[in-house]
């Protein structure tokens, strides 16, 4: 017999740890090959686990809301295989459990640091035996939940747990119930206050606060995604072109086939997969749009991945990754962006759906907004929003001569890193997407 080390997987782009949620299997238990082996929980996601080889669980070196860096060492795997020593294996068991310790002492550090404004501590087990991840407590102590209207939420996890999708629909209905808010600043001592919240501030800017103010605790997704954002700001200097383009075509296209789909698939034909369609084709016009930035190298992409942004219940975005898209037609487009958008919704997404993205766009119309001006997604250097399909007079030119008629028109926004991609590629690169939009075939078969 042999064993091996399972190590904690990679969840995604930037994501360098993870919750440890629930154990699926205990030690002693046979395990197949990409069997789920334990319940994970990042910003992003929560997943399972799955095992990379057959055989026992021997040893779990964490433990339940631990959080866990990325390759270091969860639990050990008998297989087969060739002998291993006795005292190879004895040896191995001190190194595991001096691994695993920082482990446990920077969850202890995350807990202990991220204390919400009432100063209370969550428990990860109430009186009454429930268990609470670290996500779902840094969240109740971020919100002001207390552990008894903790205990009040119903729970859709393993034996009746509260999962983040949980705890998110609780306070989404939570209703107008009065919050533990932080202290309000008084006038006989304005700067005492409110000092702490300016320097929380971008750049220092002084916030002024008054009693009649709301204070809102940034949740731990929206810090992350501010967190994000300004960097992306900081690393790429964003220039963006607009296009506007005539959608008349696909907007006959899909009318004519949305009812067949959803009769042969159980699901709506939208508007986005024929954009992504535009994009693929562009990018392959346009490849050093499909780059990256590594350095002072340039990256250039073989594969060819869309993001797209998916609006959650939250009010958050995430965006989920159409691997190979140019290896899909428009219908496994639609169904692939169906399913995708669905379980990120639904929190189901897995950790490598959010990952390996080449280029994203951005739907902004569904909002009713006209254009955006989107900022990229690190480490790819394009992204473009597309905006409300809006009917509008317009000038036709016709063997008779100009008419005005009705069309659909879009306004598309394309933001892209301007120090490897120039006005002229990305001008060209969002041009070309409207070109193809334009020119969509109404005899397309769907």
């Amino acid at each position: 017999m042999a064993t091996v080390e399972m190590v904690m997987p990679k969840m995604g782009e930037s994501i360098m740890e993870a919750t440890v949620l629930t154990w699926l299997k205990k030690e002693g238990d046979t395990i197949e090959e990409d069997e789920s082996v334990l319940e994970v929980a990042t910003d992003k996601v929560d997943t399972e686990v799955p095992a990379l080889e057959a055989g026992v669980l021997k040893q779990i070196l964490v433990q339940e809301g631990d959080i866990v860096a990325v390759g270091k060492p969860i639990a050990i795997i008998e297989t087969e295989g060739g002998a291993a020593a006795a005292d190879n294996e004895a040896a191995a068991k001190p190194e595991k459990q001096e691994s695993s310790a920082p482990a446990t002492a920077t969850a202890e550090t995350s807990l202990s640091s991220s204390a919400g404004t009432n100063g209370h501590d969550i428990a990860a087990r109430s009186e009454s035996g429930r268990f609470y991840s670290p996500l779902v407590r840094n969240i109740a102590k971020e919100e002001n939940i207390a552990m008894a209207e903790l205990e009040s939420i119903s729970g859709t996890g393993k034996d009746g747990r509260v999962t983040k999708k949980d705890i998110l629909s609780y306070l989404d209905n939570r209703g107008d119930a009065p919050a533990q808010a932080a202290p309000q600043p008084s006038a006989a001592q304005p700067a005492a206050n409110s000092q702490p919240t300016a320097q929380a501030a971008p750049q220092g800017v002084p916030v002024s606060i008054s009693g009649d103010d709301e204070i809102i605790e940034m949740d731990r997704m929206r810090k992350m995604i501010a967190g994000r954002m300004v960097d992306s700001k900081r690393i790429s200097p964003h220039v963006t072109s607009f296009v506007e383009a005539d959608m008349t075509s696909v907007v006959q296209w899909r009318n004519k086939h949305k009812n067949t789909f959803k009769e042969q698939e159980n699901g709506n034909l939208t508007f986005t997969p024929i954009f992504i369609e535009a994009v693929v084709k562009a990018i392959k016009d346009y490849p050093m749009i499909n780059v990256q930035v590594d350095g002072d190298r340039i990256i250039k992409k073989k594969h060819i991945n869309i993001g797209m942004a998916v609006a959650l219940p939250s009010g958050n975005l995430i965006v989920p990754v159409i691997k190979d898209a140019d290896q899909l037609n428009i219908r496994g487009l639609a169904n692939k962006v169906n399913d995708l958008a669905r379980r990120a919704r639904d929190g189901k997404l897995k950790a490598e759906e959010l990952e390996g993205g080449t280029f994203t766009i951005s739907n902004v119309g569904s909002f009713g907004n006209v254009m955006g001006t989107p900022i990229i997604m690190q480490p790819q250097v394009g992204i473009l929003a597309l905006g409300a399909i809006v009917k509008k007079p317009a000038v036709l030119e016709t063997p008779q001569g100009d008419v005005i008629a009705i069309r659909h028109k879009m306004f598309l926004s394309h933001s892209y890193d301007h120090r490897v991609v120039d006005g002229s590629l990305g001008g060209m690169v969002v041009r070309r997407v409207a070109d193809y939009l334009e020119k969509w075939d109404p005899k397309k078969d769907l």
